[in-house]
Order: structure tokens, then C-alpha cells, then sequence
């Protein structure tokens, strides 16, 4: 059974974590860059950091998605006003880069990530399972499935242990995958504008599997991350007409 409680989580009903604060400083009057998604609500801004590290900002708003890697990456950006991890692998969660820039931001993430958490940074977060929903500083958002298909990567990914996102600004859905093949539950979904998918082994999708499913589910737009060393020109070919594949510089310090 899915869990689809609603939970509301806002800024200012959350505690002050002091330690943020204490030991990173940001950047006055900082502006967030990149691609912009126009949507009745206003635009919003993808902001690429790293492998599977993104910022998206909608209006006065910055979410930070797995953010990883140490304050230093995150220097002169916007602070974030929320945080969304989807799970616990060291790409996608590490408690020192967290305590150093979450603030007083609500953090939405998975069971397994929130009993990981120090008490500081617990104190602003909460659980969500797979089905559930959120309101996040009023933007509706909804955990998905995130999990390995193939019996022999099982072992990375199990079902209902990490999250996938879907995130709604205004009347547009963007949907962050996490690490995944392609579930019964991304097959079905509709409407998404944009769609960032996982595609390197052995622990997500190949890209032919993520053009299989591109062509399934049918994104508007499509970045894939957290592609490592994949050959992402499989896809150039393989994607349906109509769906935009747009590739960011995820790797600036070279792949891993």
C-alpha cells in the first residue's frame, strides 16, 4: 500500500539550526543562473552542481535536490528555502554538506535518510514513503518509486527505500528520478514536463533503457544526470519526436 498522507511543511513553523549559520556564510544578494522552464507561476530555474546535486529556484524560492560535496560548491549561491534528498548513498546525502548550508530549511526526504540525520538537522525534516504527498513552502509535492528492475541490481536500489520526486510550480511538473531503472510507477506517469533521469551501471538505468522509458512516459524535456561515463549519445536516435533532451555540464571537474 502507497502512504498518502499529506504533510505540511513550512519555514517558519521549523526551529533555527544554529550550526548553518555559524559555519557558512552566503553570498549577499546572491542570483541563481541556468535554464529557465516558463510556467504559470512563473519560471523556474535548474541550476546544475554536480552529478546529481541541482538547485531549482521558482520566485523567491531555491530547492536544493541531494545536495553533496562540501559548502565550497555551494559558495555564492541562494541559500536554500527547502532540501529534498532522495536517498542514502553518499552521492546523494552527506551530513557534513547539509549541517553546513541547511539553515533553517525544511528537509523532505526518505525514512532511511531522516534516521541518519543528527538531531540538529532532524528537528526541520520530515519522512515521506513512496505515494505520499507534501506541501513544501506551499508547493505541492509527491514521493515516487526509486529502484533497481534488473535482479542483479536489486541489491543497490531496493523497492521502497529511496524517493523520487514530483514537484509542481504552477501548472508544470518536474519530476527528479533519483537513482532508478524505470518502474511500473515512472511508466505511468503523465504530464511531466520535465524529467531528470539516472543512466549509468550497474546502479540506475542504461541509456536505452532511460529512452525505453522517455518514450513510455513521454517528458516534454528530459536531462539526464548522474550519467557517469555513459554514452549519452544513444539516446539521439532512440528519443520520440517531441521530446527534448537537453544536456547540462554535470561533471565540471571531470566524470567519476
Amino acid at each position: 500500500m502507497t502512504n498518502r498522507r499529506t504533510v505540511v511543511i513550512g519555514m517558519a513553523s521549523l526551529p533555527l539550526a544554529s550550526v548553518a549559520a555559524t559555519q557558512f556564510a552566503w553570498a549577499q544578494e546572491a542570483a541563481l543562473d541556468g535554464d529557465t522552464i516558463s510556467t504559470s507561476g512563473g519560471d523556474v530555474t535548474i541550476h546544475p552542481i554536480e552529478h546529481a546535486s541541482l538547485l531549482l529556484g521558482y520566485g523567491d524560492q531555491v530547492i536544493y535536490v541531494d545536495p553533496v560535496g562540501g559548502a565550497t560548491l555551494y559558495e555564492g549561491l541562494p541559500a536554500p528555502t527547502a532540501i529534498l534528498i532522495t536517498h542514502g548513498h553518499g552521492d546523494h546525502f552527506d551530513v557534513p554538506t547539509l549541517e553546513a548550508i541547511a539553515g533553517s530549511a525544511p528537509i523532505l526526504t526518505s525514512q532511511e535518510v531522516f534516521d541518519k540525520l543528527p538531531e540538529a538537522l532532524k528537528a526541520n525534516a520530515t519522512a515521506i514513503a513512496n505515494g505520499g504527498s507534501a506541501d513544501l513552502n506551499g508547493l505541492p509535492i509527491e514521493a515516487t518509486t526509486a529502484h533497481n528492475t534488473t535482479e542483479d541490481r536489486m541489491q543497490y536500489h531496493p523497492v521502497g527505500v529511496g524517493n523520487g520526486y514530483l514537484i509542481t510550480f504552477g501548472d508544470k511538473v518536474i519530476y527528479v528520478a533519483g537513482d532508478t531503472e524505470p518502474t511500473p510507477e515512472m511508466l505511468k506517469l503523465t504530464g511531466i514536463e520535465v524529467a531528470f533521469l539516472p543512466m549509468n551501471l550497474p546502479y540506475t538505468m542504461t541509456p536505452e533503457q532511460a529512452a525505453e522509458a522517455i518514450n513510455t512516459f513521454k517528458p516534454k524535456i528530459v536531462y539526464p544526470y548522474h550519467y557517469g561515463e555513459s554514452d549519452l549519445s544513444v539516446l539521439e536516435g532512440a528519443v520520440d519526436e517531441g521530446v527534448e533532451v537537453r544536456l547540462l555540464e554535470w561533471y565540471p571537474n571531470g566524470q567519476g
